[in-house]
């Protein structure tokens, strides 16, 4: 579901009370699997343990921003898999990349590779199943976490579900990774679809990945195992009739041509993935901690439940922050606690600087509906905030390229908090309220100056008035204050006293949902 269709069946369960029930053929055979017990058996294995070990232990990362290398190194890692591959989101459409992949997917599947795809069920749209096609090779296995019982895309009947199933169906899988061979992985906050790859003309998401090499990438193994073997996760097989579903027609690359980049000869090539493996392009070796919530975080107060929490840790590395707290978030609605650590920090002089989506950028008006609620106290707090712009003066930092900039709607995706520039998150939690209580999230803490200073770098490219919306209050008649909007447009200075918006029927339907009272759902 949209979130303008979650936040209407959210309002009418609240109204009427939902019930929960197990997902539906709950008990449906399935297998316990785990990662590859001997990565040290692959090329990826043996290079990397190998370096880690003259690392004293470290582990290697480098930050993808550019929307099309997230994409290319999913195919790269793909192509060269040699023994396992697991796949888990929120989202993986059925669009021209997420095609693109379930082809490769199947020829790795082809070559002997064992492939297991976890995917979430809240958000999808017609399409999405050519994924589930692919599971009757042998070696495909594909659950789906949490579903719905209706396997159909009508919205009524959908929104009914939840309504009927809300303190179930609520409760949802927000995990973004991709493990090769329990040696290398992607970690972040993109999904599959050609909007998170930015080489959509009408819709482009500004997102992160980072490649990790060596010892936490058993860590992060570790974490999708448990979600793997977790009751939530139902084989497709239960869902899906293997006969009903059409294999789609044969993939293709326009819009990533169309978008300005040379994907062919990239893809030829291997890069980013070979200058990585050959040293070409920078490796950092850092410590790092994995932060990931538990399958089963819904359960509270179960005697012996496991309840890891992605939260607390990264709370506790922001509130050990001094003197600098970037926040890149495309949703801000804080909880009680979040407000408290932004409080606490601002009490101690720390400079708080907030990205995040602008109304007319915004991709859920729902979401920004929250934020309106957040804004002034924030400004008032001393928070330091800005909002990127649906079109862009500069793309740099942006991730994508000037030619697609020119069309549709950029948004930011992105879920990065940079650490007095010494410490970096990144994975796929939003500072908001259903990231802290409604979703499961999984991210790293790295400790690594470099990383931060480069995803700073990238934070003050995007915060420049060529790319966003500086939100300051101004002084009003008789003493009190009113937002303003500031930017620059050809290169000159402009201020709006009204928020921008892609036009008045967005501003009023935000308006209007701003009256609803379910921030928690956001």
């Amino acid at each position: 579901m949209t979130r303008g269709t979650f936040l209407c069946a959210a309002l009418i369960s609240v109204l009427m009370g939902g019930c929960a029930s197990l997902p539906p053929r709950a008990h449906f055979p399935k297998t316990t699997s785990t990662a590859l017990p001997d990565p040290q058996s692959t090329r990826w294995g043996r290079q990397f343990i190998t370096a880690a070990h003259s690392h004293g232990g470290k582990s290697a990362y480098h930050i993808f921003s550019i929307g099309v290398d997230g994409f290319l190194m999913r195919m790269e890692l793909i192509n060269a898999a040699e023994r396992t591959l697991d796949l888990q989101y929120y989202i993986f459409r059925g669009d021209e990349s997420g095609r693109l992949l379930t082809d490769a997917l199947k020829r790795a599947a082809d070559r002997g590779v064992r492939v297991r795809v976890l995917v979430d069920d809240g958000d999808t749209v017609p399409g999405d199943e050519q994924l589930f096609a692919i599971a009757n090779n042998v070696n495909i296995e594909i659950r789906v976490f949490n579903p719905f019982r209706y396997r159909g895309h009508n919205r009524g009947w959908r929104a009914s579900e939840f309504v009927l199933s809300h303190s179930r169906l609520d409760y949802r899988m927000h995990n973004k990774l991709l493990i090769a061979d329990n040696s290398v992985a992607l970690a972040g906050g993109r999904n599959v679809g050609d909007q998170y790859f930015q080489i959509d003309p009408q819709s482009q998401f500004a997102d992160d990945d980072v490649f990790a090499g060596g010892p936490v990438v058993r860590q992060l193994s570790g974490k999708f195992d448990e979600f793997w073997n977790s009751e939530l996760a139902i084989p497709s097989d239960a869902l899906y009739r293997k006969k009903s579903l059409a294999r789609p027609g044969r993939a293709r690359a326009d819009k990533i041509k169309k978008a300005g980049f040379d994907y062919q000869s990239k893809l030829a090539t291997g890069e980013p993935l070979a200058g990585l493996l050959a040293d070409q392009l920078p490796l950092v070796w850092a410590d790092a901690q994995v932060v990931g919530d538990s399958p089963h975080r819904q359960r509270e107060h179960q005697p012996g439940e496991r309840r890891d929490s992605l939260y607390q840790p990264v709370a506790k590395a922001v509130g050990e922050v001094h003197s600098e707290l970037l926040i890149v978030s495309p949703y801000v609605i804080p909880s009680e606690d979040q407000w408290r650590l932004l409080e606490d920090r601002r009490a101690q002089q720390v400079r708080v600087r907030i990205l995040t989506n602008s109304l007319e950028s915004a991709p859920e008006l729902s979401a920004h509906s929250g934020y309106l609620h957040v804004r002034k106290r924030l400004l008032q707090e001393g928070v330091e905030l800005n909002e990127v712009r649906s079109r862009l003066d500069s793309v740099k930092g942006s991730g994508q390229s000037s030619t697609v900039s020119r069309y549709g709607n950029y948004a930011l995706h992105a879920k990065l908090y940079v650490m007095d520039r010494q410490r970096l998150f990144i994975g796929s939690m939003n500072w908001d309220q259903r990231s802290r209580h409604l979703n499961t999230e999984i991210g790293l803490i790295i400790d690594s100056p470099e990383l931060a200073q480069e995803t700073a770098k990238r934070f003050e490219a995007m915060t420049q008035p060529a790319a966003s919306y500086s939100v300051v209050l101004t002084d009003k008649d008789k003493g009190s204050t009113q937002l303003t909007w500031r930017t620059s447009v050809g290169g000159v200075g402009v201020e709006y006293a009204k928020e921008p918006a892609r036009n008045t029927w967005q501003r009023l339907r935000v308006h209007a949902l701003a009256l609803v009272p379910l921030d928690s759902e956001l």
